[in-house]
């Protein structure tokens, strides 16, 4: 057998190699670093986070609205004393707690549901961010003892979207920055020629919109990548438990769940869920399986189909376990590892269908050339 002549390797090939190699290192650092304190990422997440944490705490409280009182003030059995006494070893904080008086109950409670509408909205989000955490941290320990996992998600994700950018994206504020934008490029437009501004002035502010654009890209990258975090420990650790679980193990936890008293708001339903033995077994172990393996496939197409199955998954706990607002939070925390191109597809998904339904027609519009379409700026916001 005849054995293939290979060519020797230039002499400067491994030199250059070997040069290269150690530089290969920090060119990725600083790709790295620049993601981090370039741009923010997730503006649409982060908004989709906003919307539906605004939207759940401003339900919560409208539904609660009859049995405030009971819950949350002054005629409540755990009283504002009560809580006081409790602070002072937790060292909590409650807004609820500075007065005993009715009236000024009832302002906290109306100031509650308007902030989270308006943090909903995107209004003035910077500022309203911080009212809606200190509105979320206030109530939660007031009643403390009344809480669920739920609440303490939404306790979580209030602080944390404290520091991103949640209202770069479907809010009022950026609605407000494009028509700025718009209205300075008309300006703009109109005007012969633009003064340039100079001097040590102009640098300056230069300088501090720069500073303050790579610190505001930084604290959401960052804060994004606590949510994501969050999500990950709170599925990995409940997975993990259950495992330790006999119940989850031979795949009757599910059948003990449904035949609670206390998680069963429609016990029809329950009882014709239950009558399905092997289903409730497949479900047990689809549960498990899918909370301990969440963390593993974030980085790869099959999170989509996980994500799909956790939707199911909550769905079926907020119907037949009735713990709505602990499905809501879930739900909502999820959709940070859903990229923007993937709401931006849904937008256009959205108008299409929009356009179809206003003009009675199915099929989509056709678009103009792409040569006769303006190129748009994204506005920063």
């Amino acid at each position: 057998m005849e054995t293939e002549q290979v060519p020797a390797p230039h002499p400067r090939a491994a030199e250059r190699a070997a040069a290269g190699a150690p530089h290969r290192a920090p060119d990725r650092r600083h790709a790295g670093l620049g993601v981090l304190t370039e741009r923010p990422v997730s503006l649409y997440a982060a908004a989709v986070l906003r919307i539906g944490y605004g939207l759940v705490y401003l339900v919560f409280l409208l539904r609660e609205f009859p049995h405030r009182d009971e819950i949350w003030g002054p005629g409540s059995p755990w009283t504002p004393e009560l809580a006081r006494q409790l602070f002072d070893q937790t060292g909590w904080v409650s807004i609820l707690t500075l007065s005993d008086d009715r009236a000024y109950f009832e302002a906290c409670y109306a100031l509650a549901v308007c902030v989270s509408a308006l943090f909903a909205l995107g209004w003035r989000t910077r500022a309203v961010s911080v009212l809606f955490a200190v509105v979320v941290v206030s109530f939660h320990g007031r009643a403390i003892f009344m809480t669920d996992g739920g609440d303490n998600l939404i306790l979580l994700m209030a602080v944390y979207l404290v520091f991103t950018a949640c209202g770069r994206r479907c809010s009022l504020d950026a609605r407000r920055t494009w028509l700025r934008a718009s209205a300075a490029a008309t300006a703009a437009k109109a005007k012969s020629h633009h003064l340039p501004v100079g001097g040590k002035a102009g640098g300056l502010r230069h300088h501090l919109r720069a500073s303050r654009r790579t610190l505001t890209a930084v604290l959401h990258n960052c804060g994004m990548l606590v949510i994501a975090a969050q999500v990950c420990f709170v599925y990995g650790s409940a997975g993990l438990y259950k495992v330790q679980g006999g119940s989850w193990g031979n795949g009757t936890a599910l059948h003990y769940a449904l035949n609670l008293d206390l998680f069963r708001p429609w016990p029809g339903l329950s009882l014709m869920a239950d009558e399905h033995d092997l289903l409730i077994a497949i479900a047990c172990y689809l549960t498990v399986l899918l909370q301990v393996a969440f963390p593993f496939v974030l980085f790869g197409r099959l999170k989509y189909p996980v994500l799909i199955m956790l939707l199911g998954m909550h769905l079926g706990i907020a119907v037949l376990m009735g713990l709505p607002l602990f499905s809501g939070a879930m739900i909502i925390a999820d959709a940070v590892f859903l990229p923007d191109r993937f709401y931006r597809a849904l937008g256009r998904l959205w108008r299409r269908t929009a356009r179809g339904v206003g003009s009675g027609k199915t099929a989509d519009v056709p678009r103009p050339p792409r040569a006769l379409v303006p190129a748009q700026s994204e506005p920063a916001g």
